[in-house]
């Protein structure tokens, strides 16, 4: 995967500056905005009203119906806007929306026509609200002002700028309603609710920013769209695959979401921020991806791909698609969305005008999935051959134990057929056989009644064990739910389901040897995905462990996706370890010769990889991005580990630096990819000091990102 900037050595550094804030448009204000330049440029507006001056089509036809019935507009403020969940109950939130639309229009047409009366209807629209409006309230309040805030702060922008009879009462006016009333109940987005919503507050906020010539609220929100936690940034929302995170809920949530990423990038780029090129073009990765579901064909995807809404064409991307097509991208199904698309009629006259200047891509060539661990875990039927050998099957509703107690020691393969099997009391697995289902088809789901693990093994010192090819959800209904957030907000509270997917705990004395786990996926569990101690001889290929980690007793950042404790001569290779809620990746306690090769390590909240007391680690050939801390981290408790390799690896966006190391001795980092990790230049932070993080390293990372909005204070 060609990442669009290079590593960042100290030239990297200074290119990744030239790259993202390279500035163009002639005019600034003395913080170094472009003005008006929130969705549009001078120079956009003034090349629109040349089109329509001369009559050219379809932009005087545009026009011409864009003025329809503005200046009859009566604004009906409410002193409460109230908007709960799909619009109800509905108080003041349509006359909201109505007037977002109708003051952006009326300012528009003052620059198409210089019709002062546009202008003077705009005001009339922006002071009626700001004289009235004191609070918004219910489920939708950040989303209703994430999408029709910026039509407010656009309109001012050009007025501001173009419009003679504008004052700096105007200017305070419209400051006040944007900062004082809007921005404190967006100004902490919302990363906990489906990605749309930080889409939303990203373009919202950035608007704001540029009205208010107010950096530090600007660059904050750019570092946001990169880094932000859950659900709140491009690399959380698009992921390495193209998939969009809201892919299983339905297109029109998914479409509106990658469309508002869209918008706030545009904000940005009109600032000399561009953001499309961000992650290898992540955005155009997921655009494509998602119109090419929705045109009919097949994608890979994690978890069924919703057929809610497919075949039917948002609006609003008709400026991306020109974005990337003017960089020698050919993006087809981005392509066809946009011919099929009823792109609304603001967005029609604006779409065209937005200028983007510049030589074609260096590498026209679109972008692709990341090869690293792709689609991995428990398969489709027809990509799982049948088993050979000695093989003894089971169908859901069988007495699974009692074939597990009678195959003990045999080799044997038991075969779980297709269907969905109930986890009501721990499944204790002995040595010797070989467990393995019918890929996706085998799922194996808990009933309330089982406590701490669905699957553990049996007693001290077992051996010669395969899992593979089915699925373990921690999830209390493993089919999706309409909102993809469900079974989180049901996980991570304290009182979650508490469980451990798969357990396998030794004894010091009895290891556990010869273990493989190979095309199985483990999901949903609040406590750790994989948790293995005293092992030795353990593989891991082609799993997936994803959502897993998160905040039940005893805690954040003690339960992960995969926890290795005291285990030797551990291979995990080729095997996706994503989105533990509160944990890592992969944590790795007291462990030698580990290799973790060719992982995808993402979007944790906490550390990617996280060691201590480890001897003879590689992390080679991996992609670690996204993740609410360090990429890898070597930590200092007791003991400082030793002879670390992080080498060849893809390490970018995390929240913290790429590697970062306390007393480790003899540590390796070469061949590595660093892009955008942390706030501060310096990509690595290796230390030779026996550093303690007693207040833990998330706390340290979260006040360091908010410190440019305790600045707007």
């Amino acid at each position: 995967m060609k990442s669009f900037l290079p590593r960042m050595s100290g030239l990297g550094i200074c290119l990744l500056a030239f790259f993202l804030f390279s500035c163009r448009g002639p005019e600034r204000s003395g913080s170094g905005f472009v003005h008006p330049g929130i969705d549009v440029t001078l120079g956009d507006l003034e090349w629109l009203k040349n089109q329509v001056d001369a009559g050219v089509e379809p932009w005087t036809g545009y026009a011409g119906e864009l003025k329809q019935g503005l200046l009859d507009f009566v604004p009906q403020p409410s002193p409460r806007v109230i908007r709960g969940p799909y619009g109800k109950p509905d108080i003041g939130s349509s006359q909201w929306s109505a007037s977002a639309k109708t003051v952006y229009r009326c300012a528009v047409m003052w620059y198409l026509t210089r019709d002062e009366a546009y202008a003077g209807k705009a005001i009339e629209i922006i002071e009626a609200w700001a004289r009235k409006l004191r609070s918004f309230d219910e489920n939708d309040t950040k989303l209703v002002i994430g999408l029709e805030g910026p039509a407010f702060a656009n309109a001012a922008e050009i007025l501001r700028y173009t419009y003679p009879g504008w004052t700096e009462e105007n200017t305070g006016t419209v400051s006040d309603l944007l900062m004082e009333t809007l921005f404190p109940y967006i100004r902490y987005y919302a990363s906990e609710a489906n990605g749309n919503w930080d889409g939303s507050l990203l373009q919202a906020i950035l608007s704001f920013a540029v009205f208010t010539d107010n950096r530090a609220m600007f660059d904050d929100a750019v570092y946001h769209y990169l880094h932000g936690s859950c659900n709140g940034s491009l690399l959380k929302y698009i992921w390495p695959n193209g998939q969009c995170q809201e892919m299983t809920r339905d297109m029109g949530h998914a479409q509106m979401g990658e469309r508002l990423f869209a918008n706030a990038a545009r904000v940005a780029y009109n600032q000399g921020v561009n953001l499309f090129e961000a992650a290898g073009q992540r955005l155009a990765l997921g655009l494509e991806y998602l119109e090419r579901w929705n045109s009919g064909e097949e994608v890979d995807c994690y978890g069924p791909a919703s057929p809610r809404g497919r075949g039917r064409f948002s609006h609003g991307l008709d400026w991306v698609y020109h974005y990337y097509t003017s960089r020698g991208l050919d993006l087809p199904y981005l392509k066809n969305a946009v011919e099929k698309g009823d792109e609304e009629l603001l967005c029609k006259i604006l779409s065209h005008s937005v200028s983007f200047a510049g030589a074609s891509s260096a590498d026209p060539v679109p972008p692709q999935p990341s090869p690293i661990a792709y689609m991995v875990g428990a398969k489709k039927a027809d990509q799982t051959p049948a088993p050979a050998g000695d093989v003894v099957t089971v169908s859901p509703g069988d007495d699974l134990q009692a074939v597990l107690d009678a195959c003990a020691g045999s080799g044997k393969t038991i075969l779980l057929k297709a269907g969905e099997y109930k986890v009501s009391k721990t499944y204790n697995i002995p040595s010797g056989i070989h467990l393995r289902g019918e890929g996706l088809g085998t799922v194996f789901v808990c009933e309330p009644t089982i406590f701490n693990s669905a699957f553990a093994f049996d007693g001290f010192g077992l051996k010669d064990v395969t899992l593979s090819d089915f699925v373990i959800d921690g999830a209390w209904d493993h089919h999706p739910g309409y909102d993809p957030n469900t079974g989180r907000f049901d996980r991570r509270g304290r009182l979650g389901n508490s469980l451990n997917g798969l357990t396998c705990q030794g004894d010091a004395d009895q290891p556990h040897s010869n273990i493989l786990l190979r095309n199985l996926t483990v999901i949903n569990f609040s406590r750790n995905g994989v948790y293995f101690s005293d092992t030795e001889g353990l593989r891991i290929e082609g799993c997936d462990f994803t959502e897993n980690g998160s905040h039940v007793v005893p805690g954040d950042r003690i339960q992960h996706n995969l926890l290795l404790q005291n285990c030797k001569d551990v291979t995990l290779v080729d095997s996706r370890l994503d989105c533990s809620f509160k944990g890592s990746g992969v944590m790795l306690k007291s462990c030698a010769d580990v290799r973790v090769e060719a992982c995808e390590i993402a979007r944790n909240g906490w550390h990617g990889v996280t060691a201590s007391d480890s001897r003879n680690l590689a992390v080679k050939g991996c992609l670690i991005e996204g993740n609410d801390a360090c990429g890898v981290l070597v930590d200092y408790l007791s003991r400082p580990s030793e002879d670390i390799a992080v080498t060849d690896n893809v390490i970018q966006y995390n929240n913290g630096p790429a590697v970062r190391s306390s007393a480790a001795r003899n540590l390796t980092s070469r061949g590595n990819t660093y892009v955008f990790n942390g706030r501060d230049k310096a990509q690595e932070d290796i230390s030779p000091e026996k550093r303690y993080q007693l207040e833990g390293e998330l706390l340290y990372l979260q006040l360091t990102s908010r410190r440019a909005r305790k600045e707007t204070n």
